[in-house]
């Protein structure tokens, strides 16, 4: 996915159902942000490796990392299409599809905000 300009701006995500400062003044509805991510076998190589040295493993604490970042974005340009300015109630879900195949998901409420 492209990277562009967002006009909900991060400060006006959130886990809550609330913004400080803000009021809720329309609610749009629900938005999500989907994608599927596999493991290549050189990164699932590289992770193996690190596996038997314990600790952190880079390589898929990057893609999972990567993978949460584009659902999230996603999510916002789908907030964004239905006119949205904030995102509240954020949550993210994964599941596994296949061996190696993940999906992850962002979703949240959509919504107008002004300052209160």
């Amino acid at each position: 996915m492209a990277s562009r300009a967002l006009t909900v701006h991060s400060s006006l995500t959130t886990t809550t159902f609330t913004i400080e400062g803000y009021r809720v003044v329309q609610t749009l509805g629900v938005v999500r942000g989907i994608t599927v991510r596999s493991r290549s076998v050189f990164g699932t190589a590289i992770a193996s490796l690190q596996t038997v040295f314990g600790g952190n493993i880079t390589m898929f604490t990057r893609l999972c990392e990567a993978a949460r970042e584009e659902a999230f974005n996603v999510m916002i340009a789908h907030a964004e299409e239905l006119g949205a300015n904030a995102v509240i109630g954020i949550r993210y879900d994964a599941g596994e599809l296949m061996k190696g195949v993940t999906e992850v998901l962002c979703y949240g409420t959509a919504v107008l905000v002004e300052p209160a």
